[in-house]
């Protein structure tokens, strides 16, 4: 132990304090904790990669701890101090909790330290405060940290900052949140270049596969840093709720609440239950169906997702720590940072569709050093039976996603040069090395890099005419500053990267939040219409300035509100291990023993899919003829596969084709297929040509003119609106469209839009596994069948492609009477 203890009586004793705190609350520092401090002490930057509720927080806290105690410790009690540390959050959500934690640790240990936070949710004596300067150590978010940097005073507030912590690096890597972190990193890391001590920045993370790259992305192309592994995994037992009864021909959903008493039967048998859903309009449907059968005190069930209003989060949140609520259905916004050790059992209704996502949510049960997590995983259909056992056994073997970074997003680099010209200021030379010095832009061009310039100052080469887009002023030696006080205040207003479908304030007549929905949604309500949110059923009163004034409703709601991203993909991970499994004879998981007679029927029918061979159905049905394909690439990848072989079929056959998709496989149907043998299927299969036929298969100028919104905001191009006047949906699609269409005809090499193209390659068509699952199938053995009828496989693939003719009542009377024809049959 003396080894880690540092060379100074000043580090022993400092090491001793924070010892004694650790030991009054009956803990002792764990190794990867004591090793993290260490390497702090002695200079160093890192990654701390540790399971939820190992200690993590407390690994990266104690070196600055550690370093202001063996300095001498206290600030001063009143007035300006210097600013030692940022810790960032990825969610403005954990500050509070965040906050509690560190100011614990620094009051335990009699360190004196006053930590402010500095997000969104802050109030104006908070921020007033952090302006005057009165603060050691600060929390707060990538967004907010980048407005910090846009005021004149930033040189001065981060003069004397020694560490950067990264919380939950792994929800920030791998996003433009991330590229924005990046490169505020890189600015106050040159800022402390010609300190004493280089700035040292931590990141921390749970749930990540590749930590070289990750910790690479986090101390840039400079390299170094420190790898720290806590030294046991967390155990995690991941059980199944096993419905009783199972179809061999199953539909997605088709599960879902029928296993609701059994889902209560385990609520009822702890004392506290996180129950996590996929997506916020499951979360209500399920909130409500627990709701309409619960014998407790109503208050003691919740509900909790990222749209309700932040009072009411907040609300939930201290129920759970408070230990009052048996019960909180949930999605992804109680996956991260909060510390809820009174939370007995987690529950994922449906596939956590990743392993790290099923890592983490498990992790929120029994939160405390040296406890095993639990999962109960609830089934919606019987191929997810096979996803659970498999999501367990890459869970065994540690087998998790990568994240991978994102580079060259030109629009976030052009807020973040118009973040530092609204501030002090910055040199163009000097800018364009911080860029350098981060992963996203290592290899920046300088074409690339003079085309920034020229948006920030004049929204490229078109737009140079018109006043709005002068943003920022290049001086003859070079420096970059804002153009005017009203461009700074827009550029402080647009400061961040999320972006998503336009929001509407849902508020009671009386004038209480409830949260934000969608405005496409809203605008297919009239007044009287009802629909489920926040837990409850509302009715429309009306509508005015971006605001649905609501009052409650008895009865069925008439809809339930989606939101942008509501189907998670299933991940290349997961894909191969559910294909292993798929191989195998006969696998002892309970729940490969309960999908047997579907895989059975699967295999009597054609074959059961598996990784050496690629399987292809062509079934001709009363409704034309169906080719199915099942490549396990992921719902966004077989998207844009579907659309290729539907675009190649009409190109050889000219023919009206439709498609469906799901995890596992696709459908192209028509009236009629032409002939199709394995050599032709091959062909059509082929990688060659993938760009050119991906453009004629898919309106690629129109994805490109929507995904233009969002590059267009994040790079300042479209402005939302000043506070309380914000422009709807539809002005901030009439606004992007316009200059979409205005750069195309005369500035088609418009760097954002080559970067709106890109992004629908990358993201929406996730282009690269789409030609990874190209060449995968030119490698295996393609197996084609032709079965009388649809295969269990099949069946759901079909359900879809029937999906948008029908009502949703119509629907699922007719997938039911054809699963249950199928049965009879088989």
């Amino acid at each position: 132990m003396n080894a880690l203890r540092g060379p100074s009586m000043q580090d022993d004793a400092a090491l001793a304090r924070l010892e004694d705190w650790f030991a009054a609350r009956g803990w002792a520092p764990a190794s990867f904790q004591r090793a993290a401090w260490s390497r702090f002490r002695a200079g160093e930057s890192g990654l701390i990669h540790a399971p939820t509720g190992s200690g993590k927080t407390l690994a990266a806290w104690g070196g600055p701890v550690l370093a202001a105690l063996a300095r001498g410790g206290a600030s001063p009690r009143r007035g300006p101090r210097p600013l030692r540390a940022i810790w960032i959050t990825p969610l403005r959500a954990l500050a509070a909790d965040t906050h509690g934690a560190l100011q614990s640790l620094a009051d335990g240990v009699g360190l004196g330290w006053k930590i402010l936070r500095r997000t969104g949710d802050s109030g104006s004596g908070e921020r007033a405060r952090l302006a005057r300067g009165e603060a050691d150590a600060l929390v707060t978010t990538p967004e907010s940290l980048s407005l910090l940097l846009s005021y004149a005073d930033a040189p001065e507030r981060f003069s004397a900052l020694e560490a950067v912590i990264v919380d939950e690096w792994h929800e920030l890597l791998g996003s433009k949140r991330g590229v924005l972190l990046e490169l505020a990193l890189s600015h106050l890391r040159a800022q402390r270049a010609g300190s004493a001590a280089a700035l040292r920045v931590w990141g921390v993370s749970a749930t990540l596969g590749n930590l070289p790259q990750a910790l690479a992305v986090l101390m840039g192309p400079r390299g170094g840093g420190a790898l720290v592994h806590a030294e046991t995994p967390r155990a995690v037992v991941v059980d199944s709720l096993l419905p009783p009864d199972t179809l061999r021909f199953p539909w997605a959903g088709h599960l879902g609440l029928v296993q609701l008493p059994q889902v209560l039967d385990a609520i009822g048998r702890v004392r506290s239950t996180l129950l996590f859903t996929n997506t916020r309009a499951q979360a209500e449907l399920w909130h409500q169906a627990l709701a309409a059968v619960w014998t407790d005190d109503p208050a003691t069930l919740a509900l909790h997702h990222g749209s309700l209003d932040r009072a009411l989060r907040t609300q939930v949140e201290d129920g759970l720590r408070a230990g009052t609520l048996r019960c909180v259905v949930a999605t992804s916004s109680l996956d991260l940072g909060v510390d809820f050790a009174a939370v007995d059992q987690v529950v994922q209704v449906g596939s956590p569709k990743g392993v790290a996502r099923l890592l983490q949510r498990a992790g929120r049960s029994r939160h405390r050093p040296g406890e095993a997590s639990r999962v109960l995983c609830v089934p919606t259909h019987n191929l997810e039976l096979v996803e659970i056992a498999a999501a367990r056994r890459a869970l065994a073997t540690g087998r998790l996603e990568s994240r991978v970074p994102l580079v060259s997003c030109l629009d976030v680099l052009a807020q973040h040069v118009a973040t530092l010209a609204s501030g002090a200021g910055i040199d163009a030379a000097q800018a364009l090395r911080e860029a350098r010095d981060t992963h996203a832009f290592r290899e920046l061009s300088d074409a690339d890099w003079q085309a920034t310039l020229q948006l920030v100052e004049q929204g490229g080469a078109t737009l140079g005419a018109y006043p709005d887009f002068r943003k920022v002023v290049r001086a003859p030696d070079g420096r970059l500053t804002i153009a005017s006080r009203a461009a700074a205040l827009r550029q402080r207003l647009s400061v961040g990267t999320i972006v998503s479908d336009g929001q509407v304030a849902v508020r009671w007549l009386q004038g209480g939040a409830l949260g934000h929905v969608e405005e496409s949604f809203v605008a297919r309500l009239s007044p009287g219409d009802r629909f489920l949110f926040a837990g409850r059923t509302l009715e429309l009163v009306r509508m005015k300035d971006l605001t649905a004034y609501v009052r409650s409703a008895r009865g069925k709601p008439g809809g339930v509100p989606r939101w942008m991203g509501g189907k998670m993909p299933l991940s290349t991970e997961l894909a191969a291990a559910t294909q292993a499994l798929l191989a195998e004879h006969d696998p002892p998981e309970p729940e490969m023993r309960l999908a047997r007679p579907m895989l059975d029927a699967q295999a009597r029918l054609s074959r059961v899919p598996s990784a050496a061979d690629l399987l292809v159905e062509i079934v001709a049905a009363r409704d034309g003829e169906h080719l199915f394909v099942f490549p396990f690439a992921g719902r966004l990848a077989h998207e844009g596969l579907a659309a290729l072989l539907a675009f190649r079929l009409a190109r050889d056959a000219p023919a009206s084709f439709s498609f469906a998709v799901n995890d596992y496989g696709l459908v192209v149907g028509g009236r009629r297929l032409p002939t199709l043998d394995a050599s032709r299927l091959r062909r059509l299969l082929s990688p060659d040509d993938l760009a050119a036929d991906l453009g004629g298969s898919l309106n690629l100028a129109e994805l490109a003119r929507r995904q233009f919104r969002e590059v267009a905001r994040v790079a300042g191009l479209v402005f939302q609106g000043l506070p309380g006047r914000s422009k709807s949906m539809r002005q901030l699609t009439a606004s992007s469209t316009l200059l979409y269409d205005v750069l195309a005809e005369h500035e088609p090499g418009h760097v954002l839009l080559r970067q709106a193209r890109d992004e629908v390659l990358r993201g929406q068509l996730e282009v690269a596994r789409l030609e990874a699952a190209l060449r995968d199938a030119q490698a295996r053995t393609l197996r084609l069948e032709r079965p009388e009828r649809l295969t269990p496989f099949g069946f759901p693939l079909w359900a879809e492609s029937i999906r948008g003719q029908l009502s949703s009542e119509d629907w699922q009377d007719r997938v039911r009477r054809m699963a249950e024809r199928l049965e009879a049959a088989t």
